[in-house]
Order: structure tokens, then sequence, then C-alpha cells
């Protein structure tokens, strides 16, 4: 049996974070959800093994929350999601170390392949 890891999603959908979460729980991974990239940084005093989250949001975007996880040491895998993919926000998440950048709706195959790699 797969060891089972804690995974974070942060995406301001809730039908997003619900449906993401349901999907990680049933690959045996305990999942934490949160509203916004400012809600996930206040909890942050107990990491994730990885993160799952998406670019798009208001206040904070996917981009600038790794940007202000790298700033604090973080070196959690993570794997980025949109629905509105730009090449030059593509490359920067993965020039900065993104394990995938993943365009929505999110194929569950792919994003349990991704997620498989970014926690060996």
């Amino acid at each position: 049996m797969n060891p089972m890891y804690r995974v974070a999603i942060v995406d301001d959908d809730d039908g997003v974070r619900q449906s993401l979460s349901s999907l990680l729980r049933s690959l045996g991974h305990e999942v934490r959800t949160y509203a916004s990239a400012s809600e996930f940084l206040a909890a942050l005093q107990d990491p994730p093994d990885c993160l799952l989250t998406d670019i798009q949001m208001p206040q904070m975007n996917g981009d600038v929350l790794q940007q202000e996880l790298l700033a604090r040491g973080c070196t959690f895998p993570m794997i980025f999601m949109s629905a509105f993919p730009t090449d030059a926000i593509r490359e920067g998440v993965v020039a900065r170390g993104a394990v995938a950048f993943l365009d929505k709706p999110v194929d569950a195959d792919t994003l349990a392949r991704y997620l498989a790699q970014a926690l060996e």
C-alpha cells in the first residue's frame, strides 16, 4: 500500500476544491483545502508534502504564491493548474521548480501521475 501523504489544495472555486479533494482522498492521501493563497500561508506552520494550486485567484495568484513560498524557504513539490494558461506563467512556475502545470479541467489520471512523481 502507498504511504499517505498530506496534500494541500488552494483554489478559490469551492467545486474544484471539493472534486480534487475527493479524488486525492480516493488515492489514499490526507487532504487540506484552502480558498485562498493567504489562507494557505496562514496555515503554513504545518506544511504539506505537496501543494496543488490554481493560478488565477483573487488577492494573490498562484505564481505569486510560489514566489512567496520559495522566499520563505519552502521546498515541498508544487503542482499548478489553470483554466486560462499562458506560456509566460507556465514557463515561470516551471523555471522556479514546479513539478507540473496542468490545464483545467484537470484530467484525473494525469494529476495522479504527476502527484505520484512529486511524492517519490
